[in-house]
């Protein structure tokens, strides 16, 4: 058989075989996790299947649960096609918190002033514009210092962050307080006038909104000349700067698409689910997607599944911290636990390219 016969063969066996690898390069810490988290409980005197059943229970095979589910997916898949941008560009805009929540307290003062005099679709169409906005604005500061004076984003990012709660918490406290309630809280959207709910469920449309921006997120990194001008720059600055490229605007720019779809998130929150914004309410999301988007390996397409997946544990890890008496952020041992079982995994695939390479 000729060498040319054999070519496309063994390139489809590869493919194959990188294919699988990948597969269970995700696989594998996900089983690892959870058998590991069982072990946990067994120590703690609690039932892993007892859990385990319960998280499945509410978060997967319940109508109601399995619409709370979907419904927690929104804020998450924004803020994750936010990170996607930032991670793939090189940039670590840890930041979300801060820009999550000025968007969600600006949109639930912003909203109910505008529904007022103008028409529904035209006041949501405009809060999340503007929540895009205030979210894109709040990381100039990190931006221009990486851009221009190489300070790392990670401190400045997280400074903002930190800044950003407090600031809007003070909005909510002092500017744009509710008179006519007890608790420190902005004027409450009337459900009428929030996002349409999908059929005859409780999802809400911003699900569709943030499924859509995944996608088209994950398009523009891979399929375009802006994305792929970010993914030079996040692998060789040097090179992108030889190559004629403006890092500094760049940096710039992907500090505010990522922080902009992260306030959409904080806006879609709002807008679909809460209608109001409490004193002192953060559901600190933007570092929860963080792992998420690094098990998804920066891919759109993968971060779905790892927050149906993540939104199902919180839905479900809620009821069962009430049925077996497990604290509801065990879920984030769970996470911790498949980001380590991750590094190893990694490692050793490293290790065996590198054997196989030699």
């Amino acid at each position: 058989m000729s060498v040319e016969a054999q070519t496309p063969a063994t390139a489809g066996g590869d493919a194959a075989r990188e294919m699988a690898s990948a597969v269970l390069r995700v696989l594998v810490p996900v089983v690892l996790a959870l058998i590991a988290g069982g072990i946990i409980l067994l120590i703690l005197g609690k039932d892993p299947l007892a859990y385990y059943g319960f998280v499945a229970r509410r978060g997967l095979f319940t109508w109601g649960g399995l619409q709370e589910t979907f419904t927690r997916m929104s804020p998450l898949l924004l803020i994750a096609a936010g990170l996607i941008v930032a991670f793939r560009a090189g940039i670590w805009n840890l930041g979300g918190d801060g820009q999550f929540l000025l968007a969600a307290v600006v949109t639930s003062a912003l909203a109910p002033a505008l529904i007022v005099f103008l028409p529904k679709g035209i006041t949501l169409v405009v809060c999340m514009l503007v929540a895009i906005g205030i979210a894109a604005l709040w990381s100039v500061i990190p931006a221009i210092l990486k851009a221009r004076y190489g300070v790392n984003e990670i401190i400045t990012s997280l400074m903002m962050s930190f800044l950003g709660v407090s600031f809007a918490n003070v909005l909510v406290k002092l500017f744009f307080r509710d008179p006519t309630t007890t608790v420190p809280q902005t004027v409450t959207l009337p459900v009428e006038d929030r996002l349409p709910r999908l059929f005859d469920t409780t999802i809400h449309s911003g699900v569709l909104i943030a499924l859509a921006v995944v996608v088209l997120v994950h398009l523009m990194m891979t399929r375009t000349a802006f994305g792929l001008k970010l993914q030079v720059v996040g692998a060789n600055p040097a090179a992108a700067i030889h190559a004629g490229l403006n890092v500094a605007r760049l940096t710039i720019a992907t500090f505010a698409i990522s922080a902009g779809l992260i306030g959409l998130g904080g806006a879609v929150e709002i807008l679909g689910v809460w209608g109001t914004v409490r004193a002192d309410w953060n559901p600190a999301f933007g570092l929860l997607v963080v792992p998420l988007v690094f098990l998804a390996r920066f891919n759109g397409y993968g971060v779905i599944g790892f927050v149906f997946f993540f939104s199902a544990l919180m839905i479900g890890g809620e009821s069962a911290a009430r049925r077996v008496g497990v604290p509801q952020t065990y879920v984030l041992v769970l996470v911790a636990l498949l980001l380590i079982f991750l590094a190893v995994v990694e490692y050793l695939d490293h290790q065996r390219r590198k054997r196989l390479g030699a």
